[in-house]
């Protein structure tokens, strides 16, 4: 048992206090050290700690270095490499210790870290004087300083730790931006270079150089040059969801700063959804708040996908869709299985290739009433399925008769094979008049009748919480024989006075399974608690008593904060359900 107020440090595996400097920027930037750069463990010394002179003078080293980075195993005073200075967050002291730090030892290379901003240096000795100079990124083990920025498309590497970097960008960019400091420019500003970074990997042959880079030696001209002729590329290739007015408008000094924080990871093979990572970082409250736009952490995601297990035959939506969370995993989760079918019957590159760009075109649709987020749906879900967007900026809850004709031709009720979503929550953004819900029996007051204990339909209410209307369109969009997976809040599984809700649920169809997931989920965004209904849609069901899956997870794998907590009960939660679906015989 590790002693309260104590942590296991990464890297020496010794119990050390958890002071907010270890929690929020010594033990993160430890393991991305590992984990992105490649630094075996044996190299990095963090406890017992470095001790490097304060001074010329200094002959005890008095000061203890958070993080040394050395050039061998070996961990003396002749190969320290690099010299990580890490701070607290809002901590911004500290970059003039590390430049004494770099001077009075061998090492070359610093990293300061405060959790949300780093910055790295190069050390330079010119003419018997130590001078340092920003450059855009350390190397990565094995490499040079001036091989950075020079990767091969196969020498990319997904990341376990995006939300550490868009933490880091977003904050540079508010600090030091010319011309642009409000969240939802500058997510625009970071989505359009997402876009390039992705269109890059996707168009990059393994043993060319990318073109998304920052080289040491290379002026912040050059670099801007190189990435706005990239992003013209990426507006002709997939116009029908970029404008031509959209454009890249950082300064050259903020474009070299985010190329070079993203430039050595892969991102279309990221763990996590790098669009909705960027969202969560940029737009804040401004954004996410008012609308109950909070995005789905992608265990919660990856689960709902898998227990749905869509193939290449189903027609799925989300109709609140954000920036396409659920959409890219449901197609890759096709896409891998296409993979598999691809192998066993021996299919050429080119078959597989149509296979899959036939699911991307044909077979995922979304909408989501934010102009903004639909955008970025649209151009996220094109860039990855390399085609036409089936993602369209409509109201879900408003009468389909309204939506637009392009809308009309691509979605309708009683459609679809899989629905997946999270629909937004919430008494403070009810939906009104009589138009929209008098298209819903739940739009309507229910009553239960004292005698018969029957619910009774009432009159038209004058607003309804969004999520309530939500379960309702969603099953209207189901075809029979249609799986749905659904976050919704714990009220509607329990609170007496929305009975009504659950018995029309069961009207339509057959719960599969109800999934409690913690509280600290969706914080620290949110501290609603919810769970997931897995339901299929079969309105002559009419058995009573069937078995229905149960579980609750104790973990979602971070911690009240948002960080990383280790055990994460949800990413087993798919597996298990399927096990059971497989011994109670219960067929898609």
């Amino acid at each position: 048992m590790v002693k309260e107020g104590y942590i296991i440090d990464y890297i020496s595996g010794l119990e050390v206090k958890a002071t907010p400097e270890e929690l929020e920027a010594v033990q993160v930037f430890s393991k991305q050290l590992v984990e992105d750069y490649g630094y075996p463990i044996k190299n990095i010394q963090t406890r017992p700690q470095y001790r490097v002179k304060i001074r010329p003078s200094d002959t005890k080293k008095e000061y203890p270095v958070d993080i040394a980075v050395f050039s061998s195993d070996s961990k003396n005073d002749d190969n320290p490499y690099i010299i990580v200075e890490c701070k607290k967050k809002n901590r911004k002291d500290g970059k003039s210790q590390l430049q004494d730090y770099l001077r009075f030892s061998k090492a070359f290379l610093g990293v300061w870290f405060n959790g949300e901003q780093r910055l790295f240096l190069r050390k330079l000795e010119q003419d018997g004087k130590i001078q340092f100079e920003e450059i855009p990124n350390i190397p990565r083990y094995g490499q040079r300083v001036e091989d950075i920025g020079k990767f091969k498309r196969k020498d990319l590497r997904p990341t376990h730790n995006l939300k550490s970097t868009f933490k880091a960008i977003r904050n540079h960019l508010a600090a030091n931006t010319v011309g642009a400091t409000r969240d939802e420019i500058l997510a625009q500003q970071l989505i359009n270079l997402i876009f390039c970074k992705i269109y890059d990997e996707r168009f990059t042959e393994p043993n060319e150089i990318v073109t998304f880079r920052a080289g040491v030696d290379e002026s912040a001209a050059k670099i801007k040059e190189r990435i706005l002729d990239l992003f013209e590329k990426v507006k002709r290739k997939y116009k029908e969801v970029l404008d031509e007015n959209d454009n890249i408008n950082l300064d050259e000094k903020s474009i070299e700063y985010v190329v070079g924080e993203l430039q050595n990871y892969c991102l279309i093979e990221a763990e996590r959804d790098s669009i909705a990572d960027a969202f969560e970082t940029f737009i804040g409250h401004a954004l996410k708040g008012g609308q109950g736009q909070f995005f789905t952490p992608r265990n919660v995601v990856k689960m709902m996908v898998d227990i749905l297990d869509p193939d290449d035959e189903d027609l799925i939506i989300d109709p609140a869709c954000g920036s396409g969370g659920f959409l890219v995993e449901a197609l890759r989760h096709v896409w891998r299985k296409l993979d598999i079918e691809g192998e066993k019957y021996h299919w050429n590159k080119i078959s597989l290739q149509e296979e899959k760009m036939e699911v991307a075109l044909n077979r995922i649709r979304g909408i989501d009433k934010d102009y903004f987020l639909s955008k970025v749906a649209k151009a996220y879900m094109a860039i990855i399925g390399d085609g036409k967007s089936g993602i369209f900026c409509e109201d879900s809850l408003d009468n389909p008769s309204n939506w637009h004709q392009s809308t009309r031709q691509k979605i309708d009720l009683e459609k679809f094979s899989i629905l997946l979503t999270n629909p937004p929550f919430g008494s403070k953004i009810p939906v009104r008049g009589d138009d929209k819900l008098k298209q819903y029996y739940l739009g309507h007051k229910w009553k239960q009748n004292k005698k018969t204990n029957e619910w009774e339909k009432g009159k038209l209410k004058e607003k309804e919480a969004p999520q309530i209307l939500f379960i309702e369109r969603c099953i209207q969009l189901l075809d029979e024989g249609g799986r749905m997976a659904i976050v919704l809040p714990d009220g509607i599984y329990g609170n007496d006075n929305l009975t009504y809700i659950r018995k029309f649920i069961l009207e339509q169809g057959r719960i599969l399974a109800i999934i409690d997931i913690p509280m600290e989920t969706f914080m620290p965004n949110t501290s609603t608690k919810t769970s997931v209904l897995i339901f299929q849609k079969n309105r002559n069901y009419l058995e009573k008593n069937y078995p229905i899956y149960m579980a609750i997870a104790d973990n979602c794998g971070h911690d009240r904060r948002g960080n990383n907590k280790g055990e994460d009960d949800i990413a087993k939660i798919a597996e298990d359900f399927h096990a059971w679906r497989k011994e109670n015989s219960i067929s898609y």
